[in-house]
């Protein structure tokens, strides 16, 4: 499952993050637009694999389940030297892409990846993960918990599970931006909660699930969870790779919610994606990118 995610749910990897399921998805099209996006929030996943080797200490198998392009994947193969890395997905062009960002970076004998979906797809695995890292893909699987079985049972004994998932709707742009009305973000964070809410509901076997990751994680047979929220704070001027990313996540949502949005919104939604327009976030002096994102881990008993 390629994830394309902006903030603690989706984006419409939504990352707008929305999702491809289908075949009618150009993932290799996407993979750039995936990859670069992964590369600014690096510092979150830098700052999350230094918290997590304080407790996993010299990891044989690490697993990224729902890897995509596999600039997390190859992060963990930096971050943990001595560890073998593979990278699960069911997007082939992904996995490809990953493969080569492995090479190039020097990891390649370090690396594998596995096709498929989960978490049926760590089945493959020929052996146990002492670290499981699932960056905001399980959210992508009707029946969570017993996705959550199934990512414990891979685990070796002492072995630990990291879910990515939860955290706070990101934030581009001050409340008031000085064209339509303000409060912008603030609903589209209530359209894009809708919006999730229904993808979530239509998923194959899907089964509401009240999102305490921890008493989740403990019916999975986990112990020891722990709970630690990670900012990414790319304060203004915004990069070009910042700019690039706020566009690409709005342009998603403006096609997204194109039904639900109010026509003002629309329209100011249309100027700030319209490169011309001094008021565009591909110009204005005042973007930002600000988000938390929490990651949750516990450990299969020794």
């Amino acid at each position: 499952m390629a994830h394309d995610h902006h903030d603690p749910h989706h984006t419409g990897h939504g990352d707008g993050h929305g999702h491809g399921h289908g075949a009618d998805v150009d993932w290799n099209a996407m993979g750039p637009r995936l990859e670069s996006q992964a590369e600014l929030f690096s510092p979150v996943y830098a700052r999350a694999m230094a918290w997590l080797a304080r407790e996993v200490t010299e990891p044989g198998l690490i697993v990224d389940a729902g890897s995509g392009p596999g600039v997390v994947s190859c992060l963990f193969a930096e971050a943990f030297p001595g560890a073998r890395v593979v990278a699960v997905d069911s997007a082939a062009p992904l996995l490809e892409r990953a493969r080569a960002r492995a090479v190039r970076q020097g990891v390649g004998d370090r690396f594998a990846t596995v096709a498929g979906e989960l978490p049926e797809a760590l089945d493959k695995l020929d052996y146990p993960a002492d670290l499981l890292w699932a960056s905001r893909s399980l959210h992508h699987l009707g029946d969570q918990r017993a996705a959550l079985a199934a990512f414990a049972a891979r685990l070796a004994p002492g072995g630990t599970l990291a879910l990515l998932e939860g955290g706070l709707p990101a934030r581009f742009l001050p409340r008031d931006i000085g064209i339509g009305r303000p409060g912008l973000q603030a609903r589209l964070d209530v359209l894009e909660e809708d919006w999730f809410a229904r993808m979530r509901a239509d998923l194959p076997g899907y089964v509401a699930e009240t999102e305490d990751w921890a008493a989740l994680l403990t019916a999975a047979g986990l112990g020891r969870t722990r709970t630690r929220t990670f900012l990414l704070d790319l304060p203004a001027p915004a990069t070009d790779r910042a700019r690039a990313y706020v566009a690409a996540y709005l342009s998603r949502v403006r096609e997204g919610l194109r039904d639900a949005l109010d026509a003002g919104d629309r329209a100011t939604l249309d100027r700030l994606l319209d490169p011309s327009d001094p008021a565009s976030v591909h110009v204005r002096p005042d973007v930002f990118v600000l988000g938390a994102y929490t990651l949750h881990t516990a450990v299969r008993p020794a």
